[in-house]
């Protein structure tokens, strides 16, 4: 996620340039063919135009409401792991302080540090529909680095699971869903070799019903994109308007110059005005797309590598460890 003020209008217009150069060369061929070839018959109404152009904005505006949802519901599910971690690790810690188990405590407690790699891991896989690809995020995420694509899996998860459960765990698919099972696993051992209660069992399973929960709500978000059909008619109803304005002003800055010292040269007016018109709505939908899907490694990502660092944190301080990892910091603003 963007960690400053704003973005600056410089960076919107390094971002969007080569959108603005295809809208300059839309508007430059009709404005000169109709001033040097005298094609006026490429002039329409502007009424119909404004007509799409309603119905355009009302489109986008759907699209980037329905992407902000999609973004505030990821945050959310990550608010609630960080909540639900915190509660686990007290009740994990006060449990089994009276069984004198540290040894249990630590190995649950990076068991969970495992689980929040392997689920940061999976959701910055990438998908078909996502936009890391788009040449506007691979330019723009020259500017901060994505530990998910950097770090081997297999390299982190070794930090905190024993190589026997390190081997176990990378032969699955859903290496998250196995780790938050294999840490049911060890609490039911605790409850049977009675170090913890029924009403203990019963609590900390219903902390990993809620992890599972979180999961599962991610993962939804990850693997079902912005619908394609809305998607779809939103980018082909803007691409038709953008096309179109150019020929709908030209009529009008045609008209603007008659009887004054500009007459004549009032059409070039078109272009930059075209220009300015078609980048406002480009640019709303393409800020709309890139923030669809909250979880790919776009600067306008919910920082999951971030969350994941903070309760590993805050876990790690409750069992009085010195060598905490140090708090993430955002790179040109970047926080991920």
């Amino acid at each position: 996620m963007h960690a400053g003020k704003k973005y600056s209008l410089k960076e919107f217009i390094l971002w969007t340039r080569r959108d603005i150069y295809r809208l300059t060369i839309l508007a430059l061929i009709p404005t000169i063919l109709y001033h040097f070839c005298n094609f006026t018959f490429l002039s329409i109404s502007w009424v119909p135009v404004a007509l799409l152009g309603t119905a355009v904005s009302f489109i986008i505006g759907f699209k980037n409401n329905a992407s902000y949802s999609r973004l505030w519901e990821a945050r959310q599910i990550y608010g609630g792991i960080i909540n639900v971690s915190r509660a686990f690790a007290v009740m994990v810690r006060d449990f089994l302080a009276t069984k004198d188990r540290k040894t249990d405590v630590k190995e649950i407690f990076y068991r969970h540090f495992a689980w929040l790699t392997a689920l940061r891991f999976q959701l910055r896989e990438p998908r078909a529909w996502e936009n890391m690809d788009d040449w506007r995020n691979i330019e723009y995420s020259r500017n901060y680095h994505i530990a998910e694509k950097i770090d081997k899996l297999e390299v982190v998860l070794a930090k905190y699971l024993s190589p026997d459960e390190l081997s176990y765990v990378l032969t699955k698919k859903n290496r998250a869903t196995q780790i938050m099972a294999l840490q049911s696993q060890h609490i039911n051992t605790l409850f049977k070799s009675g170090n913890i209660t029924d009403l203990q069992l019963q609590n900390l399973q219903n902390s990993i019903s809620n992890f599972y929960d979180n999961q599962g709500k991610a993962e939804r978000i990850k693997n079902f994109p912005y619908p394609r059909h809305f998607s779809s008619i939103a980018t082909i109803m803007l691409n038709l308007f953008v096309f179109l304005v150019p020929y709908g002003l030209l009529n009008d800055f045609n008209k603007l110059g008659n009887g004054t010292l500009i007459e004549g040269y009032s059409i070039w007016l078109n272009i930059p005005f075209a220009i300015l018109l078609t980048w406002v709505f480009n640019s709303l939908d393409v800020v709309g797309e890139s923030s669809s899907n909250p979880f790919e490694g776009n600067a306008n990502d919910v920082p999951i590598t971030n969350i994941s660092r903070t309760i590993e944190i805050d876990m790690r301080d409750m069992l009085d460890e010195t060598d905490l990892p140090p708090a993430l910091t955002p790179e040109n603003y970047i926080l991920m």
